[in-house]
């Protein structure tokens, strides 16, 4: 694995594989890479014979009073990672060399609508930032297949819709959520949770594993479930932003006689703001 800083350099890496006909996939990371990141890795290297991972943790999707300089940097060990899990390139530019004229005065790529719902409303600014640091990444990597999560659903929702309003020739892949044996969804964040903060975690996934329950067995409106779920996350010491139950395509709100649900959810527990979601096919009931 070759790590590299330089835009030209990595420009010039993927410019021969491609004259020798490979197809690249591409997983944009922050860094502090666990499990959950180890799937992505794992799920590029099926898709194609070369992979390119960037760690850099991008200060435009970080708002005021956000945890920038506190974000956890661990470089030595995400190497580590990448080599034993097969990535040919690990790109680590520098702010500088990603954001030339400086974060506060580059081109913004947005996705009004989409972007401006749920995470949008509690994090303004947010996804213009992942958009434009997206947009960035795939203009220098210019891969066939971009691997992200579907932990951070949303993201996925509005990275599909940017590539496909910005006629980009990539397939955006999205891949399981890793969980750890509690079921709390694998984040860079769980780290913050103190023992007793821990212990209640996971928590928040058996909510939404109830409400889909309740969805699945027609237990009350789509409002009623929502509002249940929300109750009994804070009676088990939570501090909900949203819970909400949305079309899969497109984050619309549910109406009768949509299928392809999923339901959505960002809750505090303590200093740390939690995300999870769970996807519901009301066709199999």
């Amino acid at each position: 694995m070759d790590t590299l800083t330089d835009i030209r350099f990595v420009r010039g890496r993927i410019a021969a594989w491609k004259r020798e006909g490979h197809k690249l996939a591409f997983v944009p990371t922050m860094g502090n890479l666990h499990t959950g990141h180890a799937s992505l890795i794992a799920r590029a290297r099926e898709l194609a014979p070369r992979v390119v991972v960037s760690v850099f943790v991008n200060p435009l999707q970080f708002g005021p009073g956000e945890d920038f300089e506190r974000y956890p940097r661990t470089p030595a060990n995400d190497a580590t990672m990448l080599e034993e899990g097969g990535a040919d390139i690990l790109f680590a530019p520098t702010a500088d060399e990603m954001y030339p004229s400086g974060a506060g005065r580059t081109a913004i790529v947005d996705v009004p609508d989409l972007a401006d719902q749920l995470e949008g409303r509690f994090r303004p600014g947010h996804f213009a930032g992942v958009c434009t640091v997206v947009a960035k990444l795939f203009n220098i990597v210019q891969p066939d297949f971009a691997v992200f999560g579907e932990k951070d659903f949303q993201q996925l929702v509005v990275i599909r819709r940017m590539v496909r309003d910005l006629c980009m020739p990539i397939e955006i892949v999205g891949a399981p959520i890793v969980r750890a044996e509690d079921g709390l969804a694998l984040s860079s964040r769980n780290q913050y949770l103190d023992p007793r903060e821990r212990a209640t975690a996971p928590r928040l996934n058996e909510t939404l594993r109830c409400a889909r329950e309740r969805l699945l067995a027609g237990e009350g409106s789509v409002h009623e479930i929502e509002s249940k779920a929300s109750s009994e996350l804070v009676e088990a010491g939570f501090r909900p932003d949203y819970v909400t139950i949305r079309r899969a395509t497109d984050l619309r709100p549910a109406q009768p006689g949509d299928r392809d649900l999923v339901i959505l959810a960002t809750a505090r527990l303590g200093a740390v703001r939690l995300l999870d979601n769970l996807r519901v096919d009301l066709a199999s009931r």
